[in-house]
């Protein structure tokens, strides 16, 4: 934009401020010192065909349309009814309303200078018994409110423009959520209301959102702040993700409630000082008995971590149920276990022995475990079968860390003579498949036992099994319905050595533990949980992981049998809790109470029910009527579809508030919307906010 010659006047400003109903009888003088010119934009289009006058001249014929538009909006004000409560009679004299027009007239240069500014502030309605009315100014010249300017273009743009700030778009309900009524927020202000909802800026379904965020940063002002136009631009890529999100509508609603109790059964876990570190195989034996980590991935994609979670430690025995559930995926359940038996053994892990069927009894023993990497992609080098079962764990992570430690090999196949002793064993009893080399069979199992990954990394391929072979931060699908079923039945039942029957009648959860000191623990359709610590029992299982899955499921009805009926009942961190609901209630009437629009967008993108009522029946709709908060009524009734004509316990409908205290304006919206509204077939208010929101998906 350049100087004021030759352009023409496009204006856009906000009239009104709680304090003209509010103040004494001398409220008019407060209101027009208040009185400003928000925004000025000019365009270079319509007046350089008409205007080619001197720069005096123009500047003169533009302090003459300013001061006609904002006189003609201020009388266009004054014919609105005030409410009852404080209506007054009084009109304010010329000379005041020529006093604040003066503050048009000034220098050439300052007029420049202001006209040069463009800056659109987010309306935000003011706690007020009338909320601020915009008006819109042509360039051909008078100032007409919105209602009238959109009758001139006919019904349907009547309709669109009265939805106009009514239904934002999602992008602008993610910006009022997280900006909470400031024009502006600051970058780290939004990634750490995303971190609270449990996802992660490295989370790969938002990298397009996060790149075009560095991008935009460095070429704003400040590096730090992005505008609501900016910050739509972020977020556009990703808004359904991020929408879901901030709406709760993930599988752990309140996510940071849920950590923290997470955070304390870690840290009594971490005062327990029994257990021996493994020292069959020399390298488990150099692991500090004090490292303990535990980290958990949501089926949606939800992350949290407490303790050593970024330290590599091997799979060891928790690879058992991942090269299962590939075997499966690639040959089917009736092939893998005509060589693989599907019971319990009842015996140590690296036993001798068979079934009567001369089979292993399951996956989950060593001897289980050796069929079944023979069966992994046969008739390839070990090379490509390495690389193959990598490529799908790495899928199943997410591409997060999955290492190989070629010390733990060495040192696993030096000291491996009790699984030479099943392999040969094996081989003896017509175990494998035929023409399996068995050497090459046993060099690829201490490989696969040795790959490295970090509880970070495991805890999603964890819940790439909760989710039904889809990984939750990726969504690619990497196992088939069937290879997760098999698994998780052979986890919960044959997972845990000899603990799986306690552990299967105490956790009640599918899981795998490893003598390197991980246990791999399921909680189907919830998440995936790692637990990591070296010590271990008698029974080779995590001293530390075995007490925190106990406390885990003492809190959380996480077990498969806590949701019978009559049972004694515990958290149910899928449900918000009743605390939570009454608050709700409490913010709600508040918000429409004080008009505060912006904080009835946040409710609404928070999946909230628009329609819940106080102990006297009374909605957000009957306070907003009774207050004659107008845009809190239209975005009632026209974003969250509620019903205009709900009674309180005196059988009192908001039309009724309404007429009460004389806010004419919404009673007419009321008989409007009572006209044309059919209630839905669901009586769930909640699912009809949702649904409304949900369209806009």
């Amino acid at each position: 934009m350049g100087a004021v010659g030759g352009v023409d006047v496009e204006l856009l400003f906000i009239l009104g401020h709680r304090h003209f109903y509010e103040s004494s009888p001398c409220a008019h003088s407060t209101y027009c010192s208040e009185l400003s010119l928000s925004t000025v934009h000019l365009q270079q289009s319509d007046l350089e065909p008409r205007i080619s006058h001197s720069l005096p001249d123009r500047i003169e014929m533009l302090h003459f349309r300013v001061s006609t538009i904002l006189k003609e909006s201020f009388e266009a004000t004054l014919k609105r009814p005030f409410p009852a409560v404080y209506q007054k009679s009084w009109l304010p004299t010329r000379r005041r309303r020529c006093c604040c027009f003066s503050t048009v007239s000034c220098d050439a240069r300052l007029v420049s200078s202001r006209l040069n500014v463009l800056h659109i502030a987010s309306l935000r309605t003011a706690p007020c018994a009338t909320p601020a009315r915009l008006y819109c100014v042509k360039t051909e010249g008078a100032a007409v409110e919105p209602d009238e300017h959109v009758k001139k273009d006919g019904s349907g743009s009547e309709e669109n423009e009265k939805r106009k700030g009514i239904l934002p778009s999602l992008e602008d309900l993610l910006f009022y959520t997280v900006a909470e009524g400031q024009e502006k927020i600051p970058a780290h202000k939004f990634l750490t209301a995303l971190k609270a909802t449990g996802l992660r800026t490295g989370d790969p379904r938002l990298k397009e959102c996060m790149d075009t965020l560095k991008d935009t940063l460095k070429k704003t002002a400040d590096g730090v702040t992005l505008d609501r136009h900016l910050f739509k631009k972020c977020v556009q890529s990703n808004i359904v993700l991020l929408t879901q999100a901030f709406r709760k509508k993930f599988v752990i609603p309140d996510f940071q409630s849920f950590t923290s109790h997470i955070d304390e059964l870690y840290e009594n876990a971490k005062n327990l000082s029994g257990g021996q570190v493994a020292d069959y195989i020399p390298q488990l034996a150099k692991f500090s008995p004090d490292l303990w980590a535990v980290s958990l991935c949501t089926v949606d994609g939800q992350r949290h971590t407490v303790g050593d979670t970024k330290v590599p430690f091997c799979l060891q025995s928790c690879v058992k149920p991942l090269k299962y559930a590939v075997a499966v995926n690639d040959h089917g359940t009736q092939y893998v276990h005509s060589f693989i038996g599907k019971e319990p053994s009842g015996l140590r892990f690296n036993k001798l022995f068979l079934n009567e069927d001369d089979k292993p009894h399951n996956p989950m023993v060593n001897a289980g475990a050796i069929v079944c990497t023979s069966l992994l992609k046969q008739n390839v080098s070990n090379a490509e079968r390495f690389d193959y079962v990598m490529n799908f764990l790495k899928k199943m992570a997410g591409n997060e860390y999955v290492g190989f430690s070629n010390a733990t090999f060495q040192s696993e196949r030096e000291s491996g003579d009790r699984n030479f002793a099943i392999g040969y064993y094996l081989k003896e009893k017509k175990c494998f498949p035929e023409g399996t080399d068995m050497t090459s069979v046993l060099d690829l199992y201490f490989q696969l036992c040795s790959i490295e990954v970090t509880c970070e990394s495991a805890s999603v391929m964890a819940a790439t099994l909760a989710n039904g072979g889809i990984c939750p931060i990726t969504g690619e699908r990497v196992l088939t319905p069937e290879a997760v079923r098999n698994t998780l039945s052979l986890m919960h039942s044959c997972g845990m050595y000899d603990f799986s029957g306690q552990f299967a009648f105490h956790v009640g959860l599918p899981a795998k533990s490893g003598v390197s000191g991980g246990i791999l623990l399921v909680v189907p359709n919830v998440m995936g949980i790692v637990c990591w610590s070296p010590p271990l029992d008698k029974l080779g299982n995590s001293v530390r992981g075995i007490q925190f899955c106990l406390d885990l499921v003492e809190l959380f009805n996480f077990h498969n049998y806590d949701n019978l009926r009559h049972f004694a009942k515990k958290h149910d961190p899928r449900r918000e809790g009743g605390d939570q609901r009454v608050k709700s209630v409490i913010n709600l009437l508040f918000a429409a109470y004080t008009g505060d629009v912006s904080a009835l967008r946040r409710f609404a993108l928070s999946s909230m029910d628009m329609e819940q009522r106080d102990y006297d029946s009374r909605t957000a709709l009957h306070v907003a009527a009774a207050e004659g908060h107008i845009e809190v009524v239209r975005f009632l009734l026209e974003a969250c579809k509620v019903n205009p004509s709900p009674r309180d316990r005196w059988g009192k409908t908001p039309m009724d508030e309404a007429m009460l205290f004389g806010h004419h304006d919404v009673v007419t919206i009321l008989q409007q919307y009572q006209e044309n509204y059919s209630p839905p077939a669901a009586p769930d208010g909640q699912e009809r906010t949702e649904k409304s929101l949900d369209s806009l998906l």
